[in-house]
């Protein structure tokens, strides 16, 4: 069996599973690598990776943000990864994270608008997302229910008990929805128009992804989610429609970062390298509705789903330094309003 076979075979479980150490130690470099990025994004991802770099076996733990988070937090004495990848900015500008951080510039970091990065390049983002709607027309037409345009459609009580969103607490999509909200509103209106909205949840689920995973399958009318895991979806041939709302679509942008700690410095870097890597950017167009870096082309796929060529039209202005600085706050009045 090849290295490559090998690694897929691994990657599959370490992915599927959160554990990556079992693997047969055959190459010559390993890194420990912490990310939130969906995992089909991450096993394509590191698939091109290993494809360039055979030497270098990367043992992967995917969370949710806010599970990763934690999950940080509590090794923060004695971190377990080397490399942060793919995680969310909020999360990361927290300044327990930011204190585990070492400063790197990688190869090809000029290609990455500066707005976009750390400006003591502990951090810097090449991807984002966006809240979308996953709507099922096969339940519409059943139940003779309005196609939602908008965040304030999702309020008609023809929609009660047919919206499922994600948990905030354990979401960065579910967080930036949130956020995203109460920067729209203010919070005094945001807080009343997320109570209202509750009237009609379902259930709040604990991953981005499965909202709209469960509105395809037929399960609720309406999924909120993000817009790429809708796309994902109506390519797969699930009887969906992608809609993004009408006041603007809540975004996060996906940070990555070398841990302070990592015992493996020289394969950490290449492994960050890479992520601005010419062939890096080709798999980012193919997965990601937001892309910080020049290079590719936006698939046909994703217009033919309805992302606009121009996303950044439809995108809100999100204060991130906002949202990390409130996050704690935000969450917990959250929880104790709302959490079921």
């Amino acid at each position: 069996m090849n290295k490559l076979s090998s690694f897929m075979i691994c990657l599959a479980f370490a992915v599927a599973f959160n554990m990556g150490g079992w693997c047969s130690n055959t190459l010559a470099g390993e890194i420990t690598v912490y990310t939130s990025y969906e995992e089909d994004e991450a096993a394509a991802f590191l698939a091109a990776f290993n494809e360039d770099n055979p030497d270098i076996r990367v043992n992967l733990l995917r969370l949710s943000t806010g599970d990763l988070h934690a999950r940080m937090l509590a090794e923060r004495a004695n971190p377990r990864h080397d490399v942060i990848w793919g995680w969310a900015v909020t999360n990361m500008v927290d300044p327990r994270i930011m204190e585990m951080l070492e400063p790197y510039e990688p190869k090809g970091i000029e290609k990455v608008p500066a707005r976009f990065r750390d400006p003591e390049n502990r951090w810097f983002a090449k991807t984002g997302y966006m809240a979308a709607f996953c709507v099922n027309n096969e339940i519409l037409t059943r139940r003779n229910l309005p196609m939602p345009a908008s965040w304030e459609d999702l309020l008609r009580p023809e929609f009660k008990g047919e919206v499922v969103m994600p948990n905030p607490a354990s979401s960065g999509t579910g967080y930036l929805m949130i956020a995203s909200l109460l920067q729209m509103k203010g919070e005094e209106k945001g807080w009343e128009y997320l109570e209202k909205l509750d009237s009609n949840i379902a259930q709040y689920i604990k991953s981005g992804s499965r909202p709209c995973n469960a509105a395809s399958a037929g399960e609720f009318a309406v999924g909120a989610s993000f817009a790429l895991r809708a796309i994902k979806n109506i390519e797969e041939g699930f009887p969906i429609t992608m809609i993004i709302p009408a006041e603007g679509a809540g975004n996060e942008l996906e940070a990555t970062g070398l841990m302070k700690s990592s015992r493996n410095k020289e394969e950490a870097k290449r492994f960050i390298d890479w992520t601005l890597s010419e062939n890096a950017v080709n798999e980012y167009y193919k997965w990601k509705e937001i892309v910080t870096v020049d290079g590719g082309t936006m698939p046909k796929s994703f217009i033919e789903a309805g992302l606009p060529k121009d996303i950044g039209s439809v995108m809100v202005e999100m204060d991130f330094s906002w949202s990390a600085a409130n996050r704690d706050r935000i969450l917990e009045e959250w929880q104790s309003r709302l959490e079921r």
